[in-house]
C-alpha cells in the first residue's frame, strides 16, 4: 500500500511540475527591444526593460558609417557596420540605469532603464 502511494504522490509531483514548466521558461523568455541609429544618434535615446529578465537588443545602423555600441555598466561592446544590424544578448538584469554611447562618437549616448 505504502508504494502505491508513493507511486501516487510521485505522479501527482511530475504532473505539477509539468504544468509549472511552460511558466517557468515563459519568465526567462527574453524581452526584445529595438535601437536605430541614424545621423550619428541614437533613438530612442532612452529604452526600458523588465528586470531580471534576458534582454535581446537589436540594434540597426541606418547611417553610412560603421559605429560602436558599447557600455561599461552592462560590460559590452559591439561593432555594427554601416547600414546593417547587430543584436546584442544581455543577461537578466537589476533595477537600474546603464548607459551606453557609440565608442567612434562619444556624444552619442544612450541609456537602458530597467525597473
Amino acid at each position: 500500500m505504502t508504494t502505491t502511494r508513493n507511486i501516487a504522490t510521485m505522479g501527482a509531483l511530475v504532473a505539477m511540475l509539468l504544468c509549472l514548466a511552460p511558466s517557468a521558461l515563459r519568465a526567462q523568455e527574453a524581452v526584445s527591444l529595438q535601437l536605430s541609429i541614424k545621423n550619428k544618434q541614437f533613438q530612442p535615446r532612452e529604452l526600458t526593460a523588465p528586470a531580471n529578465r534576458p534582454i535581446r537588443l537589436t540594434i540597426k545602423n541606418l547611417d553610412p558609417a560603421a559605429v560602436e555600441f558599447e557600455s561599461v555598466t552592462l560590460r559590452v561592446e559591439k561593432v555594427i557596420a554601416a547600414n546593417s544590424e547587430g543584436v546584442i544578448n544581455l543577461r537578466p538584469l537589476a533595477p537600474g540605469r546603464y548607459n551606453f554611447f557609440d565608442d567612434f562618437n562619444p556624444q552619442n549616448t544612450g541609456a537602458l532603464v530597467v525597473r
